[in-house]
């Protein structure tokens, strides 16, 4: 508003102020012209017709030219990645450039594309170099069944004893793994963008004096909107809680909330008072 602001100040101060308003004009809708027309292009790019040609060359698997190992299936409308979990994304061949379609849209601009040769440049400028490898093996590379990264069915189960004004107070927290799905891009050895699924957990704490239950609640990750960063969240999972004890404030755990494989966590201190409300604070 301050810009817009010292541009009709400078209009107002000159001889000809419809001439400079005509060129504001201009200048506004030479910018909206310009904005519309990079939106355009970007949602042309990805609506222009597949290249089928292209597609069917692709098809069968590709092997890493330096190790000669299996590492990319393509078969029909997906692609499967040897080296992670082995779960199908839809791809599109668009003009010079291949188009995942998983958590994130990523491209892969073609350098090179024959019956036997396959040369992929990822978006930061690295080439994947590959080699057609034998069909006929194709049937015993996934054969198998694909190993799932979901964890054990287990309930972890954990307490903790507290004293406060001579109060005895048990704590309990039951950490129950989920159906939840948690996608995360990650980068395979050979560079490619590949999606990795994990399963959150959803964690019960409650509270006893005795055999009174004072509270009682399921936590889940959502549950920390807003106080972990977004851009962190959206990749984590909900991995671990502890009864820390009870003060005047109230009834204290603290979760865990972590980004899986990634040594990177927030801790959050959960304070419950006595009428069930709870506040979150990240740890300092």
């Amino acid at each position: 508003m301050s810009i817009i602001y010292c541009i009709f100040a400078k209009f107002f101060q000159t001889n000809n102020f419809m001439a400079s308003m005509y060129k504001y004009i201009v200048f506004i809708g030479l910018l909206f012209f310009l904005s519309c027309s990079a939106k355009q292009e970007k949602a042309t790019k990805h609506s222009m017709k597949e290249d089928l040609a292209k597609k069917a060359l692709l098809q069968g698997t590709w092997m890493d030219n330096h190790t000669e190992v299996p590492i990319l299936l393509i078969k029909g409308d997906s692609m499967y990645y040897m080296d992670a979990m082995p779960f199908p994304v839809a791809f599109k061949v668009i003009g010079d450039s291949l188009f995942t379609y998983g958590a994130q849209v990523v491209s892969y601009y073609i350098d090179k594309l024959d019956q036997y040769s396959l040369e992929l440049q990822t978006e930061i400028g690295d080439v994947i170099q590959m080699g057609r490898f034998d069909e006929s093996m194709d049937s015993l590379l996934f054969a198998s069944e694909p190993e799932s990264s979901e964890p054990s069915r287990e309930v972890i189960q954990k307490d903790h004893v507290s004293y406060y004004n001579n109060v005895r107070y048990r704590g309990y927290v039951y950490i129950n793994p989920s159906q939840i799905k948690v996608v995360r891009p990650e980068y395979s050895e050979e560079g490619f963008k590949v999606d990795h699924i994990y399963y959150d957990n959803v964690i019960h704490i409650c509270v006893y004096e005795g055999k009174k239950k004072l509270f009682g609640k399921d936590i889940f990750k959502k549950d920390f909107t807003g106080i972990v960063p977004d851009d962190f969240l959206q990749w984590a999972i909900l991995s671990d809680m502890d009864f820390m004890g009870v003060n005047e404030k109230g009834y204290q755990y603290q979760a865990t909330v972590c980004i899986p494989n990634v040594a990177s966590c927030y801790l959050v201190n959960l304070s419950i008072a006595t009428d069930g409300n709870i506040s979150y604070e990240l740890e300092q």
